[in-house]
């Protein structure tokens, strides 16, 4: 099994080059990935089910010990972001399905390459991995909620059928991952390994479904939709990083918030989009962009503040 953890370590490693690869493979051969949209509330659920299987006792613990950090956190998560969205949609005057799009990431929770990057950048991984966690359970209450109240502006919102789709593909699945871990311990252990790989596989196979989908469309608007992402994610690193540091949070946690917040569950933004805004196809264009970005822009910021951090 020695090859499967090798491929397992290789594929985490350099998924950020893995999906733009993909992305672009997809954009020019899209018959050959579109398909993939059929499956996209299933593939999330996979890679939700992954995220709930590697959740451990000390997760948990870890939460309890540093409650102020991970409230302040989650609360940035769900106001700096959605916020920022909703102005970049209303300031830049975006048509409907691109507004409800970026709305859509913004009100998602924080995405597990976060936690990833926080490691990267010498920043407090179990304070990340604890803010994903509670921000994600969250994600049934305020993201249907948030989505409802700001992106009403543009199109019809059902508060109903988005609660029922984000339980769905994140609650469910993520608490069918605790239970069967925790039921099944000692039969389970040894395959533990290869769930962070079938989640990033699943997360690399929405994106590449949605690019291809949409490929004539990135044709004539991608620049748009990246010039909006990369303002987006900018303004959610940026803010998270300078409320952090207002809270007077140190290096590591300061560094942990600004991913976090800066770095959604975009792959929940587009299955959401799929889901319950049928009638809107570009709505799924920011999430799949954001995707890749953010994995580039996370691993940049990463390298700057690890290198920051040697300096001082």
């Amino acid at each position: 099994m020695n090859w499967l953890k090798n491929i397992d370590k290789f594929i985490l490693k350099n998924i950020s080059f893995i999906i733009i690869i993909f992305s672009v493979i997809a954009f020019f051969i899209p018959d050959n990935f579109s398909w993939m949209t059929k499956y996209t509330a299933i593939f999330l659920g996979v890679a939700m089910f992954g995220m709930g299987m590697t959740i451990q006792a000390e997760d948990f613990k870890n939460i309890l010990l540093q409650p102020k950090y991970i409230l302040v956190g989650c609360v940035l998560q769900y106001v700096i972001m959605p916020l920022t969205a909703w102005g970049i949609a209303y300031g830049l005057n975006l048509e409907p399905d691109l507004a409800l799009g970026v709305i859509l990431v913004g009100c998602c929770p924080g995405g597990t390459a976060s936690n990833v990057i926080t490691y990267i950048a010498d920043g407090d991984v179990p304070l990340s991995v604890g803010m994903t966690i509670v921000s994600t359970l969250l994600a049934p209450i305020f993201t249907p909620f948030l989505v409802y109240a700001l992106a009403g502006k543009w199109v019809d919102v059902s508060l109903l059928l988005m609660f029922k789709s984000v339980v769905n593909v994140i609650l469910i699945p993520i608490l069918s991952g605790l239970i069967i871990r925790h039921l099944l311990r000692d039969y389970i252990q040894k395959f533990l390994y290869i769930m962070p790989l079938i989640s990033a596989t699943s997360i690399i196979l929405i994106i590449s479904g949605i690019i291809g989908a949409n490929a004539s469309k990135i044709a004539t608007c991608g620049l748009l939709v990246l010039a909006v992402v990369i303002l987006h994610n900018f303004a959610g690193i940026t803010g998270g990083l300078i409320a952090a540091k207002l809270f007077k949070f140190e290096y590591k946690k300061a560094t942990a918030v600004a991913i976090e917040v800066g770095m959604q569950n975009s792959g929940l933004a587009v299955s959401l989009a799929v889901a319950n805004f049928a009638l809107n196809p570009l709505a799924t264009l920011p999430g799949a962009i954001f995707s890749v970005w953010h994995n580039i822009s996370g691993s940049i910021f990463a390298g700057l503040r690890k290198r920051k951090n040697f300096k001082t």
